[in-house]
């Protein structure tokens, strides 16, 4: 047995057979001559406060009161399409533009409405004035004023039914004013945002209400994340969740209440809480995408953050090494969490120690080999 350390001492440590040491079970005592040979790199713990939980796939969705379809409000045959998938698009702005002889009747009735209130108001003021100077009676009146609120309901009635079918109040002002009918019916996009799809194609004749394009506002994104069954518990609203490779931080806002019984996974829905997914330098998630999450939650306890090649295993139980003025404590550690290279750690640690960061795989065979009856 004490062949075998001899030799796992010899493979590692090299130049420290010529300087023996004294050892104690927690405590390795060496040369800094010697921790020179054995490559061993410093390095800090760093203080954490959150502890990674459950690592899982999320997809990326728009949420729906930020996702539209844009359709024709009259039957027609479409002439132009202004936007294309991917454009950035502005509330207002036009995108289609139809040929409607269904608004060619919509705008005569319009203005026939409006010519009708134009005689019924000099009635009304003609009337208002007889009866100012008792010429006329209190019936006929009030049968003028009757008459002149029809007219005025009626050029209303036609003036909102122009709107829907897609006319601004501007464009309807300047048919009242112009009396040119026209049937180029303009549609317009509800919202500022993105083109996600474009539906339809010049030249093709549209019912009313046939989707033309699909467009959403992508200032808030949902990720949508399969949680397993057996973790639904470890899970909370509230929880952030890190996207790999990205600065980019999602919160959770919803658990779902009931389990898919394809797969055994919860929905869990969280809302990435910063607007980094438009930036131009940013722009690594979007809609649709599958990628990959981590949840993490905050911790009460002191947690530390150490690179996984600082972590020596022995028995089942992980260890670090501390410098001290006489070489490095062998302290123990628990494992609370990994995070790609790094590992999440609790122990009894103050936050300042030097530790050895690289080369604790030789700082281990040290150990074993001198503090250890195996």
């Amino acid at each position: 047995m004490k062949l075998y350390q001899f030799l796992l001492l010899l493979s590692f440590t090299g130049a420290a057979l010529f300087c023996p040491s004294v050892f104690a079970e927690n405590t390795i005592k060496i040369s800094q001559d010697n921790v020179n040979n054995l490559g061993v790199t410093l390095g800090k713990l760093e203080a954490v406060k959150q502890i990674p939980v459950l690592t899982a796939p999320a997809k990326v969705v728009v949420p729906p009161t930020n996702e539209y379809v844009v359709s024709a409000s009259q039957a027609g045959v479409i002439t132009t399409l202004k936007a294309a998938g991917g454009d950035n698009i502005k509330k207002g702005e036009v995108l289609v533009q139809l040929n409607s002889p269904d608004l060619l009747s919509m705008q005569r009735l319009y203005l026939k409405s409006l010519s009708d209130m134009q005689l019924g108001t000099l009635a009304y003021e003609r009337d208002k004035k007889l009866l100012g100077d008792g010429v006329i009676a209190e019936r006929r009146w009030q049968e003028t004023r009757s008459q002149y609120n029809a007219f005025v309901y009626d050029v209303n009635e036609r003036k909102q039914l122009l709107n829907i079918a897609g006319m601004t109040l501007p464009e309807i002002e300047s048919l009242g004013q112009t009396h040119q009918l026209s049937s180029q019916l303009n549609v317009h996009s509800p919202i500022s945002g993105v083109v996600m799809a474009r539906i339809a194609t010049a030249g093709e004749r549209v019912d009313m209400l046939a989707p033309l394009y699909r467009i959403a506002n992508l200032s808030e994104l949902w990720l949508e994340i399969n949680i397993p069954q057996e973790r639904i518990g470890s899970i909370k609203v509230g929880d952030q969740v890190l996207i790999d490779n990205t600065p980019i931080k999602a919160k959770i806002t919803l658990l779902g209440q009931s389990v898919n019984p394809e797969n055994q996974t919860l929905l869990a829905r969280a809302v990435i809480v910063t607007n980094q997914a438009l930036g131009s330098e940013q722009s690594v998630v979007r809609p649709g995408q599958t990628i990959n999450t981590q949840i993490v939650q905050a911790t009460k306890s002191a947690a530390f953050k150490a690179p996984n090649t600082a972590i020596a295993q022995n028995e089942g139980h992980y260890f670090i090494f501390i410098r001290n003025q006489d070489g490095f404590k062998v302290s123990p550690v628990t494992i609370i969490g990994k995070q790609g290279n790094e590992s999440i750690i609790s122990g009894d640690f103050t936050g300042d120690e030097a530790i050895a960061i690289k080369g604790a795989v030789a700082l281990k065979a040290n150990w074993l080999g001198l503090g250890s009856t195996e």
